[in-house]
C-alpha cells in the first residue's frame, strides 16, 4: 500500500509538471491569456489562466492508474470501493466545466452558485451529506431538507473560499496543498484507502503545478483549477464525516481549511459592515494588506504558507481529541486570528471597536447629554446675561469640552432691540479648571456655532474647544448644534433687550462664576 501511495503521488507530480508546461505553451500560442483588467489584479502582463486543466487531467490520470494498479497488483490488501469516487467525480467535473466557462466568458454569480448548488445536491444524493453537527447540536439529527441545505452551503462555501484567495502567485495552490495533505493523513489514519489515494493524487497534481505558478508565475490556476480543488476538498471532507469520529469529522476540515475560510469570512463581514455588495471586488484581502505593509509578493506568499501550515498542524492535533487538546487548539486559533486581524488594520473592524467602546461609555454619554439638555431648558427662562453665563458654564463643567468662548454681537438697528449702547458687546471665555487647552496654539480643536434667534436675528457665536485626544467625544454633537445653539441665541437676544449691564470679556473661570452669581 505504501508503494502504491508513493507511486500515485510521484506519477501525479510528474504528469502535472509536464502537462502544466504543455497547457501553458498551448494557451500562449492561441492567445488564451488573462490581461490585468482592474486595479485589484497584481500582475502586469498577460498570463494564461488555464492551469486547472493540467491539474485536473494529471489527477484523473494518476488516480486511474493507481486504481488499476491496486486492483491487479494488490487485490487482497486494497479492497478499494469505487462508490465514493463515482459520487464525487461527476459533480467535480461539472464544477471544472463551470470554471472553464468562467475563465473564458466570465460567468455571473447566479450561474456559479446555481451550478455549485447542483453539484452539492449531487453529493447529497450520493450519500455524502451533513445530517448532524454534534459539536453544536449534540446528537440531534437534521431532517433531510435541512441536511441538503447545509450540504450545499458547505460545498459553496469551501469551493469559493479557495477561489477567493487565488490573488497572488502560488497562494491558492499552496494553501490547498497543506489542506490536501491533512485530508490524506486523516484518511490514512482512519483506514480510508481510497480517500488517502485520491488526496495524494490531488496533492501531487497541485505540487507539480506550483513549479510554474510560484512567483513569478507563468500560468495561473484559473477558476477551473481553484473551483475544482475547493470542491474536491469539500467533498473529501464530507466523505470523512461518514467514517471518522465526531470531533475529527467536524473540526479537522474546518481548521485545516483555515486560511480560505478566514479570508472568506473577513471579506463577507467587511462588506456587510461597510454597506458594499458582498460580491464586489476590492484590494483589501489579507494578501493585499500584507503587500501594503511593504512585503514583496514572495514574502507574502511564504508568510501565508506558514499560516496555512499552522492551521494544518493544529487540525492534526485534533486527531487525539480531549478536552484540553480542543481547548488549546481553540485558544491558539482565537488568539492568533485576533492578533492577525488587528495588525492588518481593517477600517471596518476599527469602526466596530469604536461602536463597542461607545456602548461601554454610554452611561457617561447620558450624563453629558443630560447636562446639555438641562442647560438648554434653563436658558429659556434666563432673565439676564449673568444668569445665562452661569447656566452655560454649568452645562459644560462636567462634559468632554475644555472650554467655550461666547461672542455676543448686537446691532443697534436690530428690530425690537432696545439697546443702542454699550459699544463693547459681551465676550466671555470660560475654561475648565485645570485644563491646559489653549485655542490657537495647536493643541485644541474647536466647534464654531453661529447663534441665530428664532426671529432670524444674528446675535453672535459660541466657540467650543477641546484638547486633541484619542478618546472619543462623549456627548451628542447634535444637541449642541441644534437645541443648545437655538435656545442660547434666543436667550442672548432676550437678555440684551432687557439688560445693558453686560459682563466684560474675561478668561478666568472663577471670576466669571463670581460675577455671574
Amino acid at each position: 500500500m505504501t508503494l502504491l501511495l508513493l507511486g500515485t503521488f510521484a506519477g501525479s507530480l510528474l504528469f502535472s509538471f509536464l502537462l502544466t508546461k504543455f497547457v501553458r505553451d498551448v494557451a500562449v500560442r492561441n492567445g488564451w491569456l488573462s490581461a490585468p483588467a482592474s486595479g485589484r489584479h497584481l500582475h502586469n502582463e498577460a498570463i494564461p489562466r488555464l492551469g486547472g486543466v493540467a491539474i485536473v487531467f494529471s489527477f484523473l490520470i494518476a488516480t486511474a492508474m493507481a486504481l488499476i494498479a491496486g486492483r491487479f497488483l494488490l487485490p487482497s490488501r486494497i479492497g478499494l470501493s469505487l462508490t465514493p469516487l463515482a459520487t464525487i467525480l461527476p459533480p467535480a467535473m461539472l464544477i471544472f466545466l463551470l470554471g472553464i466557462y468562467d475563465d473564458r466568458r466570465d460567468a455571473s454569480p447566479l450561474l456559479k452558485f446555481s451550478v455549485q448548488a447542483i453539484a452539492g445536491a449531487m453529493l447529497f444524493a450520493g450519500g455524502l451529506r451533513i445530517l448532524a453537527v454534534p459539536v453544536l447540536f449534540g446528537a440531534h439529527q437534521f431532517s433531510w431538507f435541512t441536511g441538503l441545505v447545509l450540504t450545499i452551503l458547505w460545498v459553496i462555501a469551501i469551493t469559493n473560499a479557495f477561489n477567493l484567495i487565488d490573488g497572488l502567485d502560488g497562494l491558492a495552490a499552496g494553501s490547498a496543498l497543506f489542506s490536501t495533505l491533512v485530508v490524506f493523513v486523516v484518511a490514512l489514519l482512519e483506514n480510508m484507502s481510497l480517500i488517502s489515494l485520491v488526496a495524494l493524487a490531488l496533492a501531487g497534481a497541485i505540487l507539480g503545478f506550483l513549479r510554474y505558478n510560484f512567483n513569478p508565475a507563468t500560468i495561473f490556476l484559473g477558476d477551473c483549477g481553484s473551483l475544482f480543488i475547493g470542491f474536491m476538498l469539500s467533498a473529501l471532507a464530507l466523505h470523512g464525516t461518514q467514517k471518522a469520529p465526531t470531533i475529527i469529522a467536524v473540526a479537522i476540515p474546518v481548521v485545516s481549511f483555515g486560511l480560505p475560510i478566514l479570508e472568506t469570512s473577513l471579506s463577507v463581514i467587511r462588506r456587510l459592515i461597510s454597506g458594499r455588495p458582498i460580491f464586489s471586488a476590492d484590494r483589501e484581502h489579507i494578501h493585499h494588506k500584507l503587500l501594503q505593509r511593504g512585503m514583496s509578493h514572495r514574502q507574502v506568499v511564504i508568510v501565508l504558507y506558514g499560516v496555512s501550515a499552522i492551521f494544518a498542524l493544529l487540525s492534526l492535533f485534533l486527531l487525539w481529541p480531549t478536552g484540553s487538546t480542543l481547548g488549546l487548539v481553540l485558544a491558539v486559533l482565537g488568539t492568533g486570528i485576533w492578533i492577525g486581524v488587528q495588525h492588518l488594520g481593517y477600517l471596518e473592524f476599527g469602526e466596530l471597536r469604536r461602536v463597542a467602546l461607545r456602548t461601554v461609555e454610554q452611561p457617561q454619554i447620558f450624563v453629558n447629554n443630560l447636562a446639555i439638555r438641562r442647560g438648554a431648558e434653563e436658558l429659556k427662562a434666563a432673565t439676564d446675561f449673568q444668569e445665562l453665563c452661569r447656566i452655560l458654564s454649568a452645562a459644560f463643567e462636567n462634559n468632554d469640552f475644555d472650554g467655550f468662548e461666547l461672542r455676543a454681537e448686537f446691532s443697534a438697528a436690530a428690530e425690537g432691540l432696545a439697546v443702542v449702547q454699550p459699544t463693547v458687546c459681551p465676550h466671555v471665555r470660560w475654561r475648565k479648571p485645570g485644563s491646559h487647552a489653549v485655542p490657537g496654539f495647536g493643541n485644541t480643536w474647536s466647534l464654531h456655532l453661529d447663534l441665530v434667534s428664532a426671529g432670524n436675528n444674528y446675535v453672535g457665536a459660541l466657540v467650543i474647544f477641546r484638547r486633541y485626544t484619542e478618546r472619543g467625544l462623549q456627548v451628542d454633537v447634535n444637541l449642541l448644534t441644534s437645541t443648545l445653539a437655538t435656545n442660547l441665541a434666543d436667550a442672548l437676544y432676550r437678555t440684551a433687550s432687557l439688560d445693558t449691564d453686560f459682563l466684560v470679556a474675561s478668561e478666568d473661570a472663577t471670576l466669571l462664576q463670581a460675577r455671574a452669581g
